[in-house]
């Protein structure tokens, strides 16, 4: 993608609330019951021995549930816009997200990461997930 790569860019994230603060007791059922919750995107377009790609669109206000990273991944933004995360050690992100904008993240044997996200900006937020397979940990069953 040469110099104009938004990948290396800082990801425009701010901790708006820790410790679970104003999590609705829906919210916090929907971490325990979810907590082995694969589909880390809303449609899974394609998956082969080494990789599941993963895509999502979520229109102004729609949200993504609860689901669990096991397997190492990228992510790349195909749209620019804001969401909320709440996170599984009861802290609660906004992001802002460039098109373009790529991140990987390498997931530790036995650990994972718990989230949900949600489109608070007034334009669709697009997203495509591509988890690699053959890391450290197992793939969750879908």
């Amino acid at each position: 993608m040469g110099n104009d790569s938004c990948s290396d860019s800082p990801l425009s994230s701010t901790v708006v609330a820790e410790g679970f603060d104003r999590w609705s007791p829906a919210l916090k059922k929907e971490f325990d019951n979810n907590a082995h919750n694969g589909c880390v995107g809303q449609s899974l377009l394609k998956e082969t021995d080494s990789l599941r790609i993963w895509e999502t669109h979520l229109q102004p206000g729609e949200r993504i549930p609860v689901h669990r990273h096991v397997l190492d991944y990228h992510w790349i933004a195909l749209t620019s816009g804001r969401a909320r995360q709440h996170n599984s050690d009861g802290s609660t992100r906004e992001i802002s997200y460039v098109r373009g904008q790529t991140r990987y993240f390498d997931v530790a044997t036995g650990r994972c990461h718990l989230h949900d996200l949600k489109n608070i900006g007034d334009e669709v937020l697009s997203f495509l997930t591509i988890e690699t397979k053959g890391g450290p940990n197992e793939p969750i069953q879908l």
